[in-house]
């Protein structure tokens, strides 16, 4: 049953799923999930543990490097906006934020010729630090784990929103990205990841990678309360990306975001399951509209004024407007690459 809002972030056991007298219960939670919450936990995943651990523990060590070895991958020389960046060099809503991060995606050559979309860009290889050999295979891994993680849960949204179980998988890019982020630790609370809904992504898969008593991550509630979202063990902080909210005509809201540095610094990993970056705004808006016909979910006054730039239609492509978010995140990357798009994409407000 639909509510106006929510106060704690629903669990839900994929396990339940092989079960013919389980899975109806599966479904009814998740669909409560998928169009009251936004947010959701779900257990007994399928991921491995051991790829899990791998990638954990070589977190510490990623970004002990020195700062010589995080320049060699430094995202500034990257025009796939892929590699390393610093406490404060990443701005949302126009404040800075204090984590440092490495951003990596399926490993893909770049393909771009002058005679396509600019955004097409946005796809190429990653760089790998040559100081931590062991990186790259942990982290090719982990991606290809939960390529797999995030078909399989589609399946289950799908079936939960009665439609076809493999319905939603035309919607998939070929290149999905990941972060490994650190937070330093802080003197006071400050803004780790100002309040945003995730553009980077189809559904974002979040590994909180730091024990339970370290906080940081909370989502917005229909009625404008923050609420926190603790680690739990075994799980993985699942939520809504733009392009489903536009897909499912409002039905299922990308829920807005942040994430508060405090006195322990904190490691996280989002996997952020990609969109195809050639979907028009026309082909999410109209392709399952009868089947989402109705009103849209309820939403915050803050929330709602979240910038959110292919929810509000003003580019054609989904392409355009992830690149549109990344140059205006990353504005050294957007000069030195995107200098022909650079002042309309940073003024467009």
């Amino acid at each position: 049953m639909a509510s106006h809002t929510f106060s704690e972030i629903p669990i839900i056991d994929l396990s339940l799923a092989s079960s013919p007298e389980s899975r109806p219960k599966l479904l009814k939670r998740l669909h409560h999930a998928l169009v009251s919450v936004g947010f959701l936990y779900i257990s007994n995943h399928g991921a491995p543990e051991s790829v899990i651990k791998d990638l954990v523990n070589i977190l510490p060590e990623l970004f002990s490097l020195p700062e010589e070895a995080k320049e060699e991958i430094a995202l500034h020389n990257s025009p796939h906006f892929l590699g390393y960046s610093s406490a404060g060099a990443e701005t949302t809503g126009g404040k800075a934020d204090m984590r440092e991060q490495v951003e990596f995606a399926t490993e893909l050559e770049e393909t771009y010729t002058s005679k396509a979309p600019l955004y097409e860009r946005l796809r190429g290889p990653n760089q790998w630090p040559n100081h931590l050999s062991s990186l790259r295979p942990i982290v090719e891994t982990y991606i290809k784990e939960l390529t797999s993680l995030g078909e399989r849960f589609l399946n289950l949204v799908a079936e939960a929103l009665s439609l076809p179980h493999d319905n939603f998988h035309p919607f998939l890019s070929d290149q999905h990205r990941l972060k490994l982020v650190h937070y330093p630790a802080s003197s006071s609370t400050a803004q780790g990841v100002g309040p945003h809904k995730d553009s980077s992504g189809w559904w974002t898969f979040l590994l909180q990678a730091s024990p339970p008593h370290v906080k940081g991550l909370q989502a917005l509630n229909k009625a404008g309360e923050w609420i926190d979202i603790p680690a739990i063990p075994g799980t993985f902080v699942v939520n809504i990306g733009q392009a489903f909210e536009v897909v499912t005509n409002g039905i299922c809201k990308a829920t807005t975001h942040r994430v508060l540095s405090g006195s322990e610094e904190r490691y996280s990993v989002p996997f952020f399951q990609g969109v195809r970056r050639n979907l028009t705004k026309k082909e999410a808006v109209e392709t399952l509209r009868e089947h989402f016909r109705g009103v849209g979910g309820v939403e915050s006054v803050e929330g709602s004024g979240i910038d959110s730039p292919f929810l509000r239609g003003r580019y054609e492509t989904w392409g355009e407007s992830q690149l549109r978010t990344k140059i205006r995140s990353h504005r050294d990357v957007g000069e030195r690459f995107y200098a022909e798009v650079f002042e309309r994409y940073v003024n467009d407000d």
